[in-house]
């Protein structure tokens, strides 16, 4: 069964209460936010109307009391719909004036005292307004000071919520289910964008709200690229097939990968899959409370790196997950973020292989105490072929 769609009110403002300790912390006394995601994880706001460039929205957390928002009358009646009371408008697009008198007159008081105003300026941010914007706006708040409060905004989503857990949870389920019916949505001779859709199609029928994110590549034991759009290259028998799913469910991701052998395997391909599943192993080995992002990094890296030494230099093999198909943090060497219980994040070992050939395996888990749990069915122990044996999942 799905779980409720949305959030209690009591959720939005656990999520501005803690927001605003951290905000205590630093010496802030209100945060502007402009990103979607960041908007939408205090406010509840959610709709695809973001895909449209043409307008900027601001959502401003106080020192204390609910958020503030500051978007285009066209989306109004969505916000009134939640749980903030506070909400300003102006008819966008407006080049002339975007919401920047609005927010000169709301932010005047803290300038007028010198006070400081905090910004998401770090990695994996951005500012989603017009850069000549946001220049007229801080010269006309000449007193305000600036801090960067990309960590204390990222640490809030890294741990989840029960509710928001059970959206990724649910969303995996449904991808799952889409590739458990691998053998009958693949098959050779099928063009590569045919067998795309095909997924798309069965992820949809199963209740994913939307596919955003499918990418993946077929080629003789072994594809060389993960990240390109299928094309009408047919499928072959000796070709592994990966595809790359990033469903959503109200609003969250799931974000893991199959691979497939159609009709037979080379020996190659068996043993790099191999070697991957071996290092998701590790990793779910590592993934445990007060453990850093680095040391799972470290654990499934030297499997990788025992069996396979010429495997390649990869960035991370993992990240978080929710809203966003990737968010902080990254399981990388340079990480070294602390996992907590309720995280949500992604195992994702790759290897290098043969002629240009590559492999990747994900998995997406909640940490735990304990062995954290798998969101994700669990793939395949050894490399299933479509058209050979049955596909048999892996640990539960």
């Amino acid at each position: 069964m799905a779980p409720p769609r949305g959030f209690a009110y009591q959720e939005f403002e656990a999520r501005t209460a803690r927001a605003q300790a951290a905000m205590a912390r630093r010496g802030v006394e209100g945060v502007l936010l402009t990103s979607e995601a960041e908007i939408r994880y205090f406010s509840g706001f959610h709709t695809l109307f973001w895909q449209s460039p043409t307008r900027p929205w601001f959502l401003y957390l106080p020192a204390s009391g609910k958020p503030i928002a500051i978007i285009p009358e066209i989306g109004a009646a969505l916000m009134r719909r939640g749980w903030l009371k506070d909400i300003r408008t102006w008819a966008a697009p407006c080049p002339k004036d975007d919401g920047i008198s609005l927010l000169v007159d709301l932010l005047a008081p803290l300038a007028a005292r010198g006070a400081t105003l905090g910004l998401m300026m770090g990695h994996e941010t951005h500012l989603h307004m017009p850069l000549a914007d946001y220049q007229r706006l801080l010269e006309a708040l000449p007193g305000l000071k600036l801090a960067d409060v990309t960590g204390e905004v990222q640490a809030l989503r890294w741990v989840k919520s029960p509710a928001e857990i059970a959206k990724i949870a649910h969303i995996c389920g449904i991808a799952g289910q889409a590739f458990a019916q691998a053998d009958a949505l693949f098959h050779e001779g099928q063009p590569l964008e045919e067998a795309f859709a095909a997924f798309r199609i069965a992820c949809l029928k199963l209740g994913a709200d939307d596919v955003p994110y499918l990418v993946g590549g077929a080629a003789q034991g072994g594809y060389d690229d993960v990240i390109s759009p299928p094309t009408a290259a047919p499928l072959r028998a000796g070709d592994v097939l990966m595809l790359d799913t990033g469903a959503t469910f109200d609003g969250y991701f799931c974000d893991f990968d199959r691979n497939f052998a159609m009709a037979r395997a080379d020996d190659a391909s068996r043993r790099a899959y191999d070697v991957l599943f071996a290092a998701t192993e590790a990793g779910l080995d590592a993934a445990r409370p007060g453990a850093t992002c680095a040391a799972v990094f470290a654990a499934m890296q030297r499997v990788i790196t025992r069996h396979s030494p010429d495997a390649g230099a990869v960035g991370r093999l993992g990240h978080g997950l929710g809203m966003q198909l990737t968010e902080q943090p990254s399981l990388a060497g340079f990480d070294t973020g602390i996992l907590q219980e309720n995280m949500v994040i992604t195992l994702e070992p790759s290897l290098s292989y043969g002629a240009c050939r590559m492999m990747v395996h994900e998995e997406n888990i909640v940490v735990q105490n304990g062995a954290p749990r798998l969101l994700s069915p669990r793939a395949p122990a050894a490399l299933p072929i479509i058209g050979g044996r049955a596909i048999i999942g892996g640990r539960s």
